[in-house]
């Protein structure tokens, strides 16, 4: 056998054994690096030389969205084929009435968010009135401190935390429960006279079993920590996760596979649109008065 030949085999199952484990262990993808599609990017250029807040007029709502590459993927443009949700919302509002704000960023955690000054930089832009959408989880497990991404948060809602050494500049960090950051976000937001909203973070194109027609949820691990931490803030939630999650059930399983690209977790545009248009018809089904001003906004949602 020639040396290409044998290379190129040694490539494909080195792929699919990587696609595999993914596929089969939730708790431990790290798609950027495992795939190599980069969704995320250098932290400095996130707001692309915009600040916070420059898209309001005349004294009028602006929504920020604050997440990861479910929510703002890439360049925001589609350049990769895979787009987030936050890229889309304004089709789902009067921006006559009110502006939205994409400040998500691929590859970042709960934590990481803060950690790299991303959320001071929206946080400056928030006034009274405004409303915070946040969702993250998709990248708060795996490595605290080792590794080329220690992005993970301690697992849970409590007040806990541990102070770790970074392995990458040997400086110590104190690193908090997931609930812990959710709650930051939303004090930080209350403390501007903003609205914050707390969303559950968007299913993976993962089955319960390789025959099953029923969507892997997150109703008892991150989804669970955010509904504890909106009610302990008594701040508006969404569970988005069970709700595009109860969509996609209802498709199949080869319609489901259009709405992602490239993996099981970045969306294409039907799936960034099918979870912006559900984002946008949890603010409608929603029943809490913080919200009553917004629901003004919307237009074009079908759920009754």
């Amino acid at each position: 056998m020639k040396k290409s030949a044998f290379l190129l085999i040694i490539f494909f199952l080195m792929f699919f054994t990587v696609s595999g484990i993914a596929q089969s262990n939730d708790t431990k993808l790290t798609v950027d690096e495992q795939l190599g599609l980069k969704s995320g990017a250098d932290p400095t250029k996130a707001l692309r030389g915009k600040a916070a807040g420059s898209s309001r007029k005349n004294g009028k709502p602006v929504i920020f969205t604050i997440g990861d590459s479910t929510v703002k993927n890439g360049k925001d443009d589609g350049s990769n084929n895979q787009y987030g949700w936050g890229s889309l919302l304004w089709q789902w509002f009067d921006t006559t009435k009110v502006s939205v704000e994409n400040h998500a960023l691929g590859g970042r955690s709960s934590r990481t968010y803060i950690t790299e000054g991303l959320w001071d930089k929206v946080l400056a832009g928030v006034q009274k009135g405004d409303y915070v959408f946040i969702q993250f989880g998709h990248n708060d497990a795996g490595s605290l401190n080792t590794g080329t991404r220690p992005r993970a948060s301690l697992k849970g809602n409590g007040d806990n935390d541990t102070t770790v050494v970074m392995e990458a500049t040997g400086k110590t960090e104190t690193i908090h429960t997931f609930g812990w950051y959710m709650r930051k976000y939303v004090q930080d937001v209350k403390a501007k006279g903003a609205t914050p909203i707390i969303l559950s973070h968007i299913p993976r194109n993962n089955f319960v079993t390789k025959d099953s027609l029923q969507i892997v949820r997150n109703d008892k691990g991150f989804g669970a920590w955010c509904k504890e931490a909106a009610q302990m803030q008594k701040v508006p939630y969404i569970n988005l996760n069970g709700l595009v999650a109860d969509k996609l059930e209802k498709m199949g399983k080869d319609s489901i596979q259009l709405m992602y690209f490239g993996d099981h977790t970045h969306t294409s545009r039907l799936g960034a649109e099918l979870n912006a248009k559900t984002v946008a018809e949890g603010v409608k089904l929603s029943k809490d008065k913080k919200l009553k001003k917004l629901r003004k906004t919307l237009i074009k949602t079908t759920e009754k």
